[in-house]
């Protein structure tokens, strides 16, 4: 008897172009690495109203939710200013068709800044329930849903307390959901829950109570899984599994808006405050307790507000309050370059070596990074957005004030 031997290499190339035509799906707040980072590469640069739209769809209520992907749904979150109604999306990825619509919460609604929405948090997925977050007066609430619109649980892990109103974003960690609660309030938090039930696995309060809108993100540094989080007057690293720390850096802010990025190249982690100074550092994540005279490479003003930022290579891209773009060198924090690109809500992703850089009035500009600005393409969906895009299976989605926007390269 002879039995076949597949060669190896032939094998790992099935695997390879397999996986690349199936194409990534886009799970929650900045995409598969929560970073704004995504491995497709045959998509768009440019567009315009009419050209390389695949299909546009009217979106329901108001919100600056995300949208996230998963195989042939999308989903993201809005609200309804006549009833007070905060609700859960689903929408068909192949033509744009609303599915379903199940309402969270209804007849709460909390004060908020006038550039704010009632549903501006972007829910997260692990492909077989979706977990969201909404705000009920002073309640943080969490929620899972299944693909079919049920609620399978509810969990109210800590209270909230900002003028400024809501927008948390949860993240996944193995069977965890984790979120941010940190704000004026005395149960100022940050907590992990269990996928399965909602039940509380741990909580850390914290002491300094500034309002962080930041959503963490995980990462293998140093030799382990560190949850990177903005918020208690802190750049700071947790175990996922127990909430304990690892190590921090002390930061004299009010507000945390934006999410951290790690670079690759230099090893740093890169983030920064908020308000009332964007103060953008980069930190060597191998450290023990108090690293803040030991860890910090470097810290500038060039730092970001309310977009996150996007690195690759020597770069990395922040976003000024005055809408001004800034390319700044991950290894010294000098800025390179810098260009008005218009104010900016929205914030970037980055595909197939291209910086997408979306700006409030709709309009994304395709960067190529480099020592100086190369713009490769302006275009527009005609309408404000206040969301950051999607990318998934060559497609990249876009939530403008009243539309849902498929763009990808036509055949």
């Amino acid at each position: 008897i002879t039995y076949y031997k597949p060669h190896y290499l032939t094998v790992a190339l099935i695997i390879f172009f397999f996986v690349q035509a199936k194409g990534q799906n886009w799970p929650g707040w900045r995409g598969p690495n929560g970073d704004g980072t995504s491995a497709e590469t045959n998509l768009p640069v440019e567009w315009d109203s009419t050209n390389n739209i695949i299909w546009k769809s009217e979106i329901p209520g108001k919100g600056h939710s995300s949208p996230i992907v998963w195989e042939d749904r999308l989903f993201t979150l809005t609200a309804f200013q006549e009833t007070q109604e905060k609700v859960l999306l689903c929408f068909d990825l192949k033509n744009g068709e609303l599915l379903w619509q199940e309402t969270v919460i209804k007849g709460s609604w909390e004060p908020k800044h006038p550039n704010n929405s009632h549903a501006s948090g972007t829910p997260v997925t692990d492909g077989k329930l979706v977990y969201l977050s909404f705000l009920d007066v002073e309640d943080v609430v969490v929620a899972a849903f299944d693909f079919s619109g049920n609620q399978v649980w509810i969990q109210r892990p800590g209270k909230f307390e900002s003028d400024n109103g809501y927008s948390c974003s949860p993240v996944l960690h193995e069977n965890k959901v984790i979120i941010n609660g940190n704000s004026k309030d005395d149960d100022c938090f940050l907590a992990a829950l269990d996928k399965t039930n909602g039940q509380i696995v741990w909580k850390v309060i914290h002491p300094n109570k500034v309002k962080s809108y930041s959503t963490p993100i995980i990462r293998e540094m140093a030799g382990k899984t560190q949850l990177i989080f903005l918020g208690n007057k802190e750049i700071a690293s947790y175990n996922p599994d127990t909430g304990e720390k690892y190590w921090f850096v002390t930061v004299d802010t009010r507000d945390f808006l934006s999410s951290p990025v790690y670079n690759e190249e230099t090893g740093y982690l890169l983030a920064s405050s908020a308000y009332p100074r964007q103060h953008l550092m980069a930190v060597v994540p191998d450290g023990e307790g108090d690293v803040t005279e030991s860890k910090v490479v470097w810290q500038t003003a060039e730092g970001c507000y309310v977009p996150s930022p996007v690195t690759t290579g020597n770069y990395i891209f922040s976003t000024r309050p005055n809408g001004r773009v800034h390319c700044i060198d991950v290894h010294t924090g000098k800025k390179i370059w810098e260009e008005d690109l218009g104010k900016q809500y929205p914030s970037p992703v980055l595909t197939n070596g291209l910086v997408y850089m979306p700006n409030d009035d709709g309009v994304i500009t395709v960067i190529k990074p480099g020592p100086t600005l190369e713009v490769v393409s302006k275009n527009a969906i005609n309408e404000q957005m206040n969301a950051s895009p999607a990318i998934s299976n060559g497609k990249i989605y876009l939530r403008g004030e009243k539309h849902l926007f498929c763009i990808g390269n036509e055949k």
